[in-house]
């Protein structure tokens, strides 16, 4: 299911997708299991990252480290 997969680029240009279905283990991510509440993310432009609702969300270094660059 692509339901939890987001297409990131980086500031440095790196970009690729990123597939956080089996990252939203916790309370604080237990939201984000239902698909549409998981579409609700933005980028946050002081923690230069992706939160959603409710305080949710994963360090840059995290998500780039998780990074799925096809060549």
């Amino acid at each position: 299911m692509r339901a939890y997969v987001l297409w990131l680029k980086f500031e440095d240009g790196l970009e690729g997708e990123v597939d956080l279905q089996r990252e939203l283990d916790g309370e604080v991510f237990a939201p984000l299991r239902n698909p549409t509440v998981f579409r609700r993310f933005r980028l946050d432009p002081m923690l230069k990252t992706i939160v959603w609702p409710g305080g949710a969300d994963f360090a840059p270094e995290f998500l780039r480290g998780k990074l799925r660059v096809d060549a």
